[in-house]
């Protein structure tokens, strides 16, 4: 192995070659020509293994192209996402970003249609490689396909040659790929190997370049010219010194440091680990990314190997292949385990560490939230002082521009909003895909037992949510509910918890305790614990104000049933400006309250008087915009003090 302990480079890793946008078929099953819809990832083998090992925990860069289009910014987005350097990120200004279409039809069947003439990550631009940036990391990997036009081979030999210079380490996954290199038809993507004389003698040219060579079987074979492994790895050692990763699929993989000997299993052998398979596509990228994960970090081969062997157990288990890749605490939770979760993708602890270590990296370690996903309350407003119910979607989006407003008053560029879309549809439209914190109901106000606004069949509806709206579901329940209301009521959050974790989108639970029911410090963090019981995890968790004692509670529940949780945020319930900041001031020193989101105590007074058309739409922001910036204020102002000066604010 290579001793990386004491090379203090600042990337560990950058790679060249394919990315692009993967579409995924969501019928499973399916012939490509019957698929209905498709679900959009990271794609193209190179962003795969950049995205992988940043997942890791590894400083990976991107040195590909992309369009300057959407699909571009796409692929430039989700890598920065999970922290991919994209410095050396081309921006083609008239190629578009590569797109590959693929189906599911069995686990071994998978029709792949490849949309990549003259795409912009084919054309990269050697002049445009900076060799002082390939010196920055302690490894480079490239893609054997890299290899087949003379655009992508100039650029290749730049950063090799750059690499060699500042004793950069090459690494090479042969990734084979026949369509890519014009040896079938367009449309079948999916062969793996087609024999070729002069592909076997244009990668040869190259293998000498390399410290580590990984490819699976047939890519060997393509790479030593012969359909006999041992034959074809006998071939690669003759050009190349590097040592080979020979990849065996469920068997797992054997590494050849020095010569090859008489038989493939007297190289390193490392077991893989075998799982049910929902299709192999991107497990070679998991694999790579594993490998690096080890390789980089100093581990022996053997280990690396094991990390390799896992990461493609949990892709080929999955859908898609970058969001599938595995984060360093689900990886070593998977390995702890491995010889009791034969299926990963129903093992609900390992579910739940892939959803919550994937989230998007914005911990929001504030939330100053103005909530106006007020229905019923807005609509007997309206009717109490004889008010067109059509003004009501006006009256949101005049309040996005008030939370606007106010948190620009008081200092943050990233305001919080509840808002509906039964009346604030075009408020959410205007906030969306600006940043913010966004939560989006889906209770029928006021039920009891929990109704959902838009009917039962949650999938349907948050299929067509944005990414970014935080699913908020409010529920009137007490632990001591009649048994029949509390079942009914745990059925319907159950349901609403799996519907979350199937979109991918995050759930806020608002638990209130009815109005007629006894209440004391222990009500809400037993509330807690019997959904954590029932498999119910949240990402966040909206709480009435409480008392010291209860928050103590409510926090020993959530650090010991899921330290992933992103906290919790109190509700205002209509409560006067100055109970309110009273109230902040227990939360305030709890480390699981992030902060507020507060309605009708910034917004009630002021948007009755502007739907009685007492007040215009300037003075209604003005009004609105100066209580949540004196809130945001005050929360900021106890959140940051000293116990000694929160005493005598208070």
């Amino acid at each position: 192995m290579h001793d990386f302990q004491h090379d203090d480079r600042p990337l560990d890793l950058i790679c060249l070659g394919r990315v692009a946008v993967d579409l995924y078929a969501q019928q499973l099953g399916s012939r490509l020509e019957d698929v209905t819809s498709f679900a959009k990832y990271l794609g193209g083998s190179s962003g795969n293994v950049a995205y992988g090992t940043a997942r890791l925990g590894l400083r990976s860069a991107m040195l590909s192209r992309v369009g300057n289009e959407q699909m571009g910014s796409f692929v430039r987005e989700e890598l920065e996402r999970v922290g991919v350097d994209t410095t050396a990120l081309q921006t083609d200004p008239e190629r578009h970003t590569g797109l590959v279409l693929l189906a599911l039809k069995d686990c071994e069947t998978f029709p792949l249609l490849f949309y990549r003439r003259d795409c912009a990550d084919m054309a990269i631009d050697s002049e445009e490689i900076d060799p002082a940036f390939i010196g920055r990391a302690r490894a480079l990997a490239i893609t054997g396909t890299h290899f087949s036009t003379e655009a992508t081979r100039r650029a290749c030999r730049k950063a090799l040659d750059a690499a060699g210079e500042h004793g950069v380490k090459r690494v090479l996954d042969i990734d084979y790929r026949p369509v890519l290199w014009g040896l079938t038809s367009p449309g079948d993507g999916e062969t793996r190997f087609v024999a070729d004389a002069k592909v076997t003698a244009d990668l040869q040219r190259w293998l000498h370049d390399f410290d580590l060579i990984v490819g699976t079987e047939e890519e060997f074979h393509i790479a030593g010219g012969s359909t006999d492994t041992l034959a074809a790895l006998h071939a690669v050692r003759e050009v190349s010194d590097a040592t080979l990763v020979c990849k065996l699929g469920a068997q797992g993989c054997v590494i050849f440091e020095g010569r090859i000997p008489d038989r493939i299993e007297q190289g390193i052998v490392v077991e893989g680990v075998p799982v049910e398979v929902l299709n192999v596509l991107g497990a070679g990228d998991a694999f790579m990314s594993g490998l690096l994960r080890g390789w980089l970090n100093g581990e022996d081969w053997a280990t690396s190997a094991t990390y390799a062997n896992a990461c493609g157990a949990l892709v080929v288990s999955r859908h898609g292949c970058a969001p599938a890749m595995p984060t360093e605490k689900e990886l070593f939770d998977y390995l702890a385990r491995r010889d009791a979760v034969a299926r990963p993708d129903k093992d609900e602890r390992l579910n739940h560490l892939h959803r919550v270590t994937t989230r998007s990296p914005n911990e929001w370690p504030e939330v100053c939230g103005l909530a106006f996903d007020h229905r019923r309350q807005l609509t007997e407003m309206a009717r109490d002082v004889r008010a067109d119910l059509r003004r009501i979607p006006a009256l949101k989006r005049l309040l996005v521009r008030a939370a606007e407003s106010g948190a620009r008053q008081a200092g943050i560029s990233q305001p919080a909003i509840l808002v509906d879309d039964v009346y604030g549809q075009d408020a959410l439209n205007d906030a969306t895909g600006r940043g913010w914190w966004l939560g989006r109901p889906v209770e029928l106000p006021g039920s009891r037992p929990l109704r959902f606004q838009h009917g039962d069949d949650l999938g349907s509806r948050l299929r067509h949510w944005p990414r970014e709206h935080i699913i908020k579901c409010l529920v009137f329940y007490h632990p001591d509910d009649p048994l029949a209301l509390r079942l009914d009521q745990e059925a319907r959050l159950r349901q609403l918890y799996r519907a979350a974790c199937e979109s991918g989108l995050e759930l806020l639970l608002e638990v209130i305790p009815p109005a007629d029911m006894p209440v004391d410090d222990r009500t809400l963090p037993r509330s807690l614990q019997r959904f954590y019981h029932l498999g119910i995890r949240p990402d966040w968790w909206k709480l009435p104000t409480l008392s010291d004692a209860a928050w103590q509670a409510v926090g020993r529940v959530i650090d010991a049933q899921d330290p992933h949780c992103r906290g919790v945020v109190l509700l205002g319930l209509d409560a006067p400006m100055d109970e309110m900041k009273r109230g902040f001031v227990a939360a305030a020193r709890q480390p699981q309250c992030k902060g507020f989101t507060v309605g009708r105590t910034l917004f009630a007074a002021a948007s009755r008087e502007w739907l009685a058309g007492d007040i215009d739409d300037a003075q209604l922001i003005e009004r609105v915009a100066a209580n949540y910036a004196e809130l945001i204020q005050e929360w900021q102002r106890l959140r940051h003090a000293t116990p000694q000066r929160e005493e005598a604010l208070t």
